[in-house]
């Protein structure tokens, strides 16, 4: 049988070798180490009144910042694709600082920067709001080192899209938000929800950028990774592999989640055309 691709075999051997060498073996250790915890003290550890507060933290966190992005990140892609202004180049470039930049380095400006005697900081303590040290910086950190996501998956697609249909939309007398969400959304919609999701799972994943402006205070701004750490200091390996874990699972649903409503949108798609 004809393969159009060299070599596939080969290919498809060392492809395989190296997803099961760096992601499944690490993922197959993770769930055999928190298997041997034993179902009664995994529940004692993710129940946890310290445990859950990291929980909730986190995700908290991770979806407040995600809405952030989604929002931020589309006029973001929209604006790069649709507008031509001086400096577009530039604020393109900008968009990949995040993935380019340590996190840890990330953190440590951010925290200089919104810190009470910071640039942003001083004026915002002056209102009585705090970011360094608070769960808002939390937030921040996360959508700092997420937003790329969101620009990415979807400036492609815009910039792919025809305009014929949203002149034909305008030709028929629809307002320009009914064309955006009748034609534009509808085409960019499956990209949209993978940057989403994919910003999503950085932020629950975050820790450089995150340990250093949020004070790490347990029950406060302590978050899942943080927590995960200290009990691998503490050579507590079955509740930071029970933690993990969850997360884990979390993880899964989550793109499980994601995946079914993508193949809903595209069966959708195809009964309307």
């Amino acid at each position: 049988m004809f393969s159009v691709i060299p070599g596939f075999r080969l290919s498809l051997g060392i492809t395989l070798t190296y997803l099961g060498l760096i992601v499944l073996l690490p993922i197959a250790a993770l769930i055999l180490q928190a298997a041997d915890v034993g179902f009664a003290r995994y529940i004692t550890i993710i129940t946890s009144p310290r445990t859950l507060a990291s929980f909730q933290i986190t995700i908290g966190a991770a979806a407040v910042a995600t809405v952030f992005n989604a929002l931020y990140g589309l006029m973001l892609a929209w604006v790069l694709v649709r507008y031509e202004f001086p400096g577009r180049r530039f604020l393109d470039t900008l968009v990949d600082v995040p993935f380019a930049l340590p996190t840890a380095v990330a953190g440590l400006a951010l925290t200089a920067l919104f810190a009470k005697n910071g640039w942003f900081g001083a004026p915002l303590e002056a209102w009585g709001i705090q970011v360094a040290y608070a769960p808002a910086g939390i937030v921040c950190a996360m959508a700092f080192t997420s937003i790329p996501f969101v620009v990415r998956t979807v400036q492609p697609v815009l910039e792919d899209l025809s305009a014929d249909l949203e002149e034909a939309a305008t030709t028929l007398g629809a307002s320009e938000l009914r064309v955006f969400c009748t034609v534009i959304m509808p085409a960019i919609f499956p990209a949209f929800l993978a940057g989403a999701s994919l910003a999503f799972a950085r932020s629950l994943g975050e820790f450089g950028a995150v340990v250093f402006i949020a004070g790490n205070q347990p029950f406060r701004t302590e978050i899942v990774a943080l927590l995960t750490f200290i009990r691998l200091e503490e050579y507590d390996y079955a509740a930071a592999a029970a933690i993990a874990a969850t997360m884990l699972g979390f993880a899964f649903l989550m793109l499980l989640t994601v995946n079914l409503i993508q193949a809903w949108h595209q069966r959708r798609a195809i009964r309307e055309d």
